[in-house]
């Protein structure tokens, strides 16, 4: 079975290059002197700060090599690659709920680089895909997972 892609924008592949060059140049050598310390205290048995030292570096290597992953199988969507007129993956997008008529501001983004609470939904949650192709002044339906009927017009794309 072939692995799942991990759509990244140009800006998305830049943040986990950054956080893994991070994490190897920089975590590894504070661990390893927190570690080297520690363990000039004496006893490793009954020491605290060992302890969470070596939690902290399986840590750091379990986030390196998952960032690894991601990167290995990272299909990079293009600004250039992006239609003006349609909302694809790296859109900014302003909808409209018509229900609250409230509105709201998101960022189409790849799974790996969702944080709902920086504006950034994922192509694969229900909004995400249903915006995906969809234009300036398009009415989507989104049904939720509780099986909610939601009701959005598209304001503008960025």
């Amino acid at each position: 079975m072939a692995e799942k892609k991990n759509i990244l924008t140009e800006e998305g592949l830049a943040k986990l290059e950054d956080e893994l060059q991070d994490l190897k140049v920089n975590k590894r050598k504070e661990v390893a002197a927190k570690i080297k310390e520690a363990r000039e205290q004496g006893d490793l048995s009954e020491n605290a700060e060992y302890d969470a030292a070596k939690d902290e570096q399986r840590d750091i290597e379990i986030r390196i090599e998952e960032i690894e992953k991601i990167l290995k199988n990272a299909e990079v969507v293009s600004s250039q690659d992006v239609d003006a007129n349609t909302i694809s993956i790296g859109a900014t997008v302003r909808i409209k709920d018509m229900s609250s008529k409230e509105e709201m501001e998101y960022r189409i983004v790849g799974s790996t680089e969702a944080d709902i609470l920086d504006n950034k939904i994922s192509n694969e949650s229900p909004v995400g895909m249903a915006l995906i192709g969809a234009k300036v002044g398009d009415k989507i339906k989104v049904e939720t997972p509780s099986g909610q009927v939601m009701q959005y017009k598209i304001l503008e794309l960025q």
